[in-house]
């Protein structure tokens, strides 16, 4: 198949280490009513005749298409190949919806057996009905150049699907015998029991701060309490829980980077980071240039800020638990949920009209599943699902001021999936580089207005440290993230890590990023085993710096030259994967392989750090 048989799932994403109150309920106190999801869109039920029906189409197309087409690629005219190429988006469609509808439901309620087992078997048979496929991608890369150019050319519906072609075709130095393609196929979902080890030990964590049994998530949010006992009891017990289950989270690094390695190794991969580089289609020399920004930036930024929040705080070192500490100035805040709903959706309908309109229908169809319940995943995503029916969005929603800048960078993703979803299955899918795009300029636009709007210096104040710290985490911290992984994934490659191995790589990279303001308790060095991106999606946290830092460059665009910026805006989100980052980017006159484009992302941060600098003067 051109795309992966079934789209994986957004992960829950920690995009800048937000935390949730994991004891909160649905409609839990001063919140309001919080949405659920209504998955009925995708099938009624796991037992629904729908999705049976489907199962049986999958099974019988699945063999029917190899047997119309393998070893017969190069036999096709123009039209054939339009033709199986409209049969493959059809088969990606049918098993994307079941996955999505499996894997949601999982999300809901991750210690559910029962949702455990059926999004498992869905993935067995998914796995086992589509290995026939194999051979489609690997058929294409042996076609002849000119062949394949030759067919592109005669049929316009056809040549729409170039980018699909050149983004299979860049896999072609790295692909294996069709025998071995079909062997890792289907040992695909033996590697994915690793990920699920992870997610229900952490699921399963238990957390003891001052009496109260929690959650990791709720556990997570005391860092985040004004009371500094609070904040070190919690961070204490986070470092004692998490070194009691190191062994475990050991073992699945340790395997999921050999078995990386073992696959890079055998398709000639020149480096752990290069297969996440070629499937975001952008090129190595963009992504280093991105980090060395970013590193060189470190002294003025995080370690400014971080200064200047020592300051504040009162404090003559910091401590890892004050790293999100609020601020002395800042009022407890609580912020409802159609407080929320309100002012995310008034900051779009602020930028256009049609993003409201897109956004609206999250909120009054059961497109959001918002409140905290037992056994939910933690953290936050979108999910695209297929093309014809509509994202879902994840929140664990406490009412916390940034819980609402979560809402609107997920509410961002739900946007740009629904637009890209004009360009079919095959070529909606969004480059994570640019798949961080809406969300940020969704923060983006709800953060400008709340500055817009404060009342007071003091209010500015708490919006701009917000913002600046929102920023730290989705630049400074994923970039230390990513080199955490680039070290970690070199390492295991010179033989098995130990536990204490991996947890000096991981402080190399906190001490370097988050400055000499802080001291480090002990215990700190284990906090890397809880991040899932690690184990789901390695190498993808750079997207999130990528992100911003695009995002920045965007704004500045928007405010230079308003005009006509809201329709190339959005037809940067309608193109969704149909076309590379630099064709996105120069309706805007933006080059991401320049290598002052991050510094002028990096000067906003920056300038916000001005502003709070001078307002101690």
């Amino acid at each position: 198949m051109f795309a992966h048989p079934f789209p994986p799932m957004s992960l829950p994403e920690p995009v800048f280490d937000r935390v949730f109150d994991a004891n909160a309920s649905s409609g839990g106190k001063d919140l309001g009513k919080l949405p659920d999801w209504d998955l009925t869109d995708l099938y009624a039920s796991d037992d629904a005749p729908e999705l049976q029906r489907d199962l049986e189409w999958l099974q019988k197309e699945c063999a029917a298409f190899a047997a119309d087409y393998e070893g017969k690629l190069d036999t096709l005219d123009a039209a054939g190949m339009l033709e199986c190429i409209q049969r493959d988006e059809t088969l990606t469609n049918i098993s994307g919806r079941i996955m999505s509808y499996a894997g949601l439901r999982y999300y809901q309620q991750t210690t559910d057996g029962a949702r455990a087992k059926f999004m498992s078997d869905m993935q067995d048979k998914i796995t086992t009905y589509t290995t026939p496929l194999v051979f489609f991608t690997l058929e294409i890369n042996r076609l002849p150049e000119d062949f394949l150019d030759g067919l592109l050319a005669e049929n316009a519906d056809l040549a729409r699907y170039k980018p699909i072609f050149d983004r299979i075709r860049a896999m072609k130095p790295h692909q294996l015998s069709d025998e071995m393609e079909k062997f890792l196929h289907d040992m695909g979902v033996v590697g994915d029991a690793w990920e699920k080890l992870f997610d229900e030990t952490v699921a399963g964590l238990t957390f003891c701060v001052n009496g109260d049994e929690l959650g990791l998530e709720a556990t997570t949010t005391l860092l985040t309490e004004p009371d500094r006992e609070v904040r070190e009891a919690a961070a204490r017990e986070i470092a004692a829980v998490l070194g009691d289950n190191l062994k475990t989270f050991a073992r699945v690094h340790n395997t999921q980077a050999k078995e990386k390695e073992v696959m890079d190794r055998w398709r000639g991969m020149p480096s752990a980071q290069a297969g996440r580089h070629l499937s975001n289609q952008v090129e190595p020399e963009v992504v280093e240039a991105l980090r060395d920004a970013v590193v060189a930036a470190y002294p003025r930024l995080s370690h400014r800020y971080y200064e200047l929040k020592r300051k504040w705080l009162g404090l003559d070192r910091m401590q890892v638990w004050d790293r999100n500490a609020p601020l002395p100035i800042e009022p407890a805040k609580t912020v409802d949920w159609p407080t929320a709903q309100d002012m995310v959706m008034s900051a779009y309908g602020g930028f256009d009209s049609r993003m409201a309109d897109i956004a609206e229908p999250f909120f009054t169809k059961g497109w959001i599943d918002a409140g905290v319940k037992p056994g939910k995943a933690p953290g936050a995503f979108a999910h695209p699902t297929v093309t014809n029916v509509h994202p879902y969005v994840m929140l664990n929603y406490l009412g916390k001021p940034r819980d609402v800048m979560t809402l609107a960078h997920e509410l961002g993703h739900g946007v740009h999936q629904v637009l890209a979803a004009e360009q079919g299955e095959l070529l909606s899918s969004t480059p994570l580089t640019l798949a961080e795009t809406a969300s940020v300029f969704g923060e983006m636009l709800t953060f400008r207005k709340l500055l817009d709007e404060a009342q007071t210096q003091s209010e500015r104040k708490t919006l701009l440290a917000g913002k600046v710290e929102d920023m730290i985490n989705t630049v400074v911290r994923q970039i230390a993230f990513y080199d955490f992984e680039c070290k970690l994934h070199a390492a295991r490659r010179e033989g098995e890590l130990t536990p204490e191995d991996i947890n000096a790589i991981w402080m190399s990279v906190q001490a370097e990023s988050l400055g000499p303001a802080f001291d480090f308790m002990d215990g700190y060095e284990v906090f890397w085993s809880y991040i899932p991106h690690f184990v789901h999606s390695p190498f993808y946290v750079y997207a999130y710096a990528f992100g911003d830092g695009l995002v920045n460059a965007l704004y500045a665009a928007y405010q230079e030259a308003p005009e006509g910026f809201q329709d190339k805006y959005f037809d940067m989100l309608r193109a969704g994967g149909s076309k590379h980052h630099s064709e996105l980017l120069a309706p805007f006159g933006l080059d991401a392989s320049d290598p002052k484009f991050w510094d002028k992302g990096l000067s906003m941060i920056e300038g916000f750090i001005d502003e709070l600098e001078a307002m101690e003067d």
